[in-house]
């Protein structure tokens, strides 16, 4: 029976995978398991650019933040029931802790599963920020911040102006995030970010290097305040925003704004259904579209009026096919100018371009909006919600699909109130994933910024079921499951010579004394890649607690007391539950003898099993 190694308490290390694809692409330039540059570069060809001068967006510390977000984490998820609203039915997924170990400890799980990200980072002003990264020991840094392991005189690093590196630090803390958050997006998958005049132009660069410039869709313009800034001591008040959007591949498209359906009709009983008056006239001069340019007449009245000074929107064959169609409005008078009908059921989408600056929902209304769910003064400049409504059916047009939206700054919870609202509101399955770290706040009967983030989304939730006449879906829709960031539930044994007798001892369990079968559990769910709002089953086996997942395709026994007995019950799901791959999973110290451990393994093998494992 396989054990958990070290390597598979860890989430997944991206530069083995890559490496592992580059070996697949390329295995000529493999010798002795190292790569051979030089053979790579010649293979490559002229893609190759090894010129000492070319365009290039650099920075003090990129290559270490690039290091940074390929590190695995040796992490895990634990379940907080307690702080969760419809754990059992709900699939939105709440977690507190580091945006940047959570996303590595996802990267298994939701690999290209995610279909739109939204964050507000913390704008670089010159004011402090949190950035608890070390480059070596992230995960350690974060248990220190949030008092999960001891450190006397711990203090947590800021920016300012003043630090000698403004906008260095900004980025090393934005690049590892954004280069693992696009592992999760699908290949249809759009990233919304917020940002102000302080750092756009960088991230527009960073960006561009990690989604790829021919990726960018735009740069939104909001209008985020009402009236001006009279703080404002250059004479010019700073009224706007930014959302940069960018797309995992050409596949991302935004949905648009809906067409105005209200100016159809049918006031003359026209057979092909509602219609609306559209303009024919073109768009070029005689010199540049000569063949738009010529007299429309009516044949009936043989009313001549004669050709606009741009012409006419279709050529001379397509305008006879219209008026033999009777689809030509023709004014009484030649002064007139005729027009077309445009019918409802041709148009060829319900959806128009949206625009790209946005004047409605200011900082003013998220502000509102949060006084009312939590108190006055709770949170500093939210987003309205209405504005996270809009990006929500730019990003995410199928309220049906069922699509993740994931936040990894999450703030006061905004975005999840909005995919709340929205499913209430027409039916939808949309998820949200929201990750926010446990900034310590002076706010009355808050002490971290996550706690905010839950209670609004507690209240938020509350409320939208209490109005909704669909009870059935909605109490999914406004639950969500609560996890806290912490280290792995499994001990690595480094024993030291002065206590190996004792750490000898402690090694026969490698599972921490004070986690729970639940920790464990979500953290084997962790390292075989399922969803976090997955179902599990739990069955009484010889009165011994059995969790099966994926119809089978994961089974955890974490018993103290395994006999043959429940053992051979294991071996009988396969059968009845018939997964493709089942995969088994025991605590090593669980087996009344080493004799019935020995037999387990066979057992389960002979059952058809594909793999046993022990913790």
């Amino acid at each position: 029976m396989d054990k958990f190694t070290k390597q598979d308490g860890s989430s997944p290390d991206i530069v083995a995978k890559n490496v592992e694809r580059l070996r697949e692409l390329f295995p000529e330039v493999f010798g002795d398991g190292t790569i051979n540059v030089d053979a790579l570069k010649e293979t490559l060809g002229e893609y190759i650019d090894d010129r000492e001068e070319r365009y290039s967006f650099t920075w003090h510390g990129k290559s270490k933040a690039r290091q940074i977000a390929q590190m695995p984490s040796a992490g895990t998820l634990r379940p907080c029931p307690n702080e969760s609203v419809n754990w059992d039915i709900t699939k939105n997924i709440f977690i507190e802790g580091d945006n940047l170990e959570v996303l590595k400890l996802l990267q298994k799980n939701y690999h290209r599963k995610v279909k739109m990200i939204y964050i507000d980072p913390p704008y670089n002003t010159g004011k402090e920020f949190i950035y608890p990264d070390k480059f070596q020991d992230n995960l350690d840094t974060y248990l220190k911040y949030t008092g999960q392991v001891d450190d006397e005189g711990f203090k947590l690093s800021a920016n300012s102006e003043t630090s000698g590196r403004y906008h260095t630090n900004w980025l090393n803390m934005m690049y590892p995030r954004l280069k693992l958050a696009r592992n999760l997006l699908r290949d249809d998958g759009i990233i919304f970010v917020s940002i102000d005049d302080h750092e756009v132009h960088n991230l527009r660069k960073l960006l561009d290097e990690l989604f790829g410039e021919e990726n960018f869709i735009g740069q939104l313009v909001w209008k985020s305040r009402v009236s001006e800034d009279t703080r404002a001591k250059t004479g010019l008040s700073n009224d706007h925003e930014y959302l940069l959007c960018y797309r995992r591949s050409p596949l991302g498209l935004l949905r648009g704004t809906e067409k105005d359906t209200a100016k159809f009709s049918n006031p003359d009983a026209d057979p092909r259904g509602p219609w609306r008056s559209a303009d024919l006239t073109g768009l070029a001069t005689k010199d540049r579209r000569p063949n738009l340019h010529y007299d429309l007449i009516d044949p009936a009245t043989k009313i001549n009026y004669g050709c606009p000074p741009k012409g006419w929107r279709y050529g001379k064959k397509t305008m006879a096919q219209k008026v033999s169609e009777g689809r030509i409005l023709w004014p009484a008078t030649s002064s007139g100018r005729p027009r077309h009908k445009l019918f409802l059921n041709e148009m060829g989408s319900a959806f128009k371009n949206t625009t790209s600056v946005i004047l409605d929902h200011s900082t003013a209304d998220g502000t509102r909006e949060t006084n009312a769910i939590l108190g006055v003064g709770v949170f500093d400049f939210p987003k309205p919600v209405q504005l996270m409504e809009f990006i929500v059916e730019q990003g995410l047009a199928d309220s049906s699909e069922g699509g993740i939206v994931l936040d990894f700054f999450a703030g006061s919870g905004v975005m999840g109130e909005a995919v709340m609202r929205l499913n209430i509101r027409d039916g939808g399955s949309r998820r949200f994933l929201l990750v926010q770290l446990p900034e310590p706040t002076d706010r009355e009967g808050y002490s971290t910024i996550s706690q905010i983030t839950k209670a609004r989304l507690s209240a938020v939730g509350k409320q939208l079921y209490q109005s909704s006449s669909r009870k059935g879906s909605a109490e999914g829709s406004t639950g969500f499951r609560s996890f806290c960031l912490a280290a792995s539930n499994i001990k690595s044994w480094d024993a030291d010579f002065d206590t190996i007798q004792t750490d000898l001892i402690e090694s026969i369990n490698h599972i921490k004394p004070d986690r729970t079968e639940q920790d464990v559990l979500y953290e084997l769910l962790l390292k075989y890649g399922f969803d976090l709002a997955i179902s599990i089953e739990t069955r009484r086996i010889e009165k011994r607690n059995v969790y099966i997942i994926g119809t089978g395709s994961l089974v955890v026994c974490l018993a103290n007391d395994v006999t043959l007995e429940v053992v051979n019950a294991i071996a009988h799901l396969k059968t009845e539950l018939k997964p493709a791959i089942m995969r088994v999973v025991f605590k090593d110290s669980g087996f009344v003898s080493d004799v019935v451990k020995t037999n387990a393994t066979q057992i389960l093998k002979r059952a058809g099993v594909d793999d046993v494992k022990s913790l």
